[in-house]
């Protein structure tokens, strides 16, 4: 199993800043991919960033430009550098884990944290 919290997140003006930052820890070896989603209430859950262990990334439409992933490969950290927020960006985000267990690839969750930007 792995764990995975989250922290970083608050509330912010339109304009501002914020960093979220997610620590995985338990079974942490063998992560392929982690990512950042983000779920408004009544809303599906959306991809905003995502980081593979060779250093690629890609980024939602909305946050490109804006939103910056990195990621620590020896702590199995990952970052989330949110510039420019807006209103929009209001929503619980949550860290994800893809990790190769032995025989099948396997989700694990964060349990997410709020952000909030005021206009």
């Amino acid at each position: 199993q792995v764990q995975l919290v989250e922290s970083g997140g608050g509330t912010v003006q339109a304009g501002g800043s914020l960093t979220l930052s997610c620590a995985a820890s338990g079974r942490s070896a063998n992560i392929q991919a982690m990512r950042w989603y983000r779920q408004v209430p009544g809303q599906s859950r959306e991809l905003v960033a995502a980081i593979k262990n060779d250093g690629a990334t890609n980024y939602a439409g909305s946050v490109k430009g804006r939103f910056t992933i990195s990621r620590d490969t020896a702590t199995n950290t990952v970052s989330l550098q949110m510039n420019a927020l807006k209103p929009e960006d209001t929503a619980v985000y949550y860290c994800y884990a893809l990790r190769f267990d032995g025989l099948s690839m396997n989700d694990y969750w964060g349990q997410g944290t709020q952000v909030t930007v005021s206009s």
